[in-house]
């Protein structure tokens, strides 16, 4: 009785422990850089943060951040859904080599990213002569910046949807389509409801990668002010030239629509749970 009692403790003890490391270093790593972040952006007051957030520059790479976002949730969703239902219900030659392709950009550098499509569109590029041609213009233009966000972040809703589609078999849509049900009618009844968490916690991660994305628009961007630069891309000019204060004001706006997110996530984490 005297050794569970001091096992209890001791358990206890290492909980206890484990907590209060985990506590100090979330404090440390998040807590206190987001609370830095709106610190100083609110250090030349509420009105010089306002100008910050509301300057004609800062709008535009809002909008063609949120444009970005939009693109490549879209493409990335209809892309991961389509990918997903041909790996887990169809068996068929390189489907390994498929699935090692959809983690490519996992693995490689987002500048990297960037650099690629510089060499396929840009003046080098081996497309270049052929856009020339026809007028269309990739790299240094909102094509670019839309392609490389679409890269760097189509792995996201496959990814999520894999397993889930794997888990669940194919019993359900062989059975309906053994009873006459179309493929789309199949796929809106029976397939989309079994997967429409793991669809929604996808499209979440892939909004909050394709927000923040830096390295593939920056290169491909060209940075030019008010035209191609995206919120991560002003908040580093700022930075660069000085002003502090608006950096930080613009950086306290994807830290808020962050925020947004997680909560948006768990959200969907718990009504997930609560639905099995």
């Amino acid at each position: 009785m005297k050794e569970n009692n001091n096992q209890m403790t001791e358990s206890k003890g290492i909980k206890l422990l484990l907590i209060g490391i985990g506590i100090i270093f979330l404090t440390v790593m998040l807590i206190l850089p987001l609370f830095l972040i709106l610190a100083e952006a609110l250090k030349k007051g509420l009105g010089a943060y306002l100008g910050a957030i509301t300057d004609k520059y800062t709008v535009e790479a809002l909008r063609l951040t949120l444009l970005a976002t939009l693109t490549a949730v879209a493409a990335n969703t209809l892309f991961g859904i389509t990918a997903a239902w041909c790996i887990t219900k169809f068996k068929f030659k390189g489907k390994q080599f498929l699935t090692t392709l959809i983690d490519l950009p996992f693995s490689i550098s987002p500048v990297i990213a960037g650099l690629i499509f510089v060499l396929t569109f840009g003046r080098k590029g081996l497309f270049y002569d052929l856009m020339d041609r026809f007028g269309i213009k990739i790299v240094f233009a909102l094509p670019g910046i839309l392609l490389a966000t679409v890269f760097v972040t189509f792995p996201f809703v496959v990814r999520e949807l894999i397993p889930l589609m794997e888990a669940q078999g194919y019993e359900e849509e062989v059975a309906a389509a053994s009873m006459g049900a179309k493929g789309f009618t199949i796929f809106r009844r029976i397939t989309l409801p079994n997967i429409k968490w793991g669809l929604l916690y996808g499209i979440i991660l892939c909004t909050a990668r394709a927000m923040g994305e830096f390295g593939a628009v920056s290169v491909v961007s060209g940075h030019i002010r008010g035209k191609t630069n995206t919120l991560p891309l002003h908040i580093e000019i700022l930075y660069s030239e000085y002003q502090f204060s608006s950096a930080f004001a613009v950086s306290s706006c994807l830290v808020i629509i962050a925020i947004l997110i997680l909560i948006l996530r768990n959200i969907v984490e718990w009504k997930a749970k609560k639905s099995r």
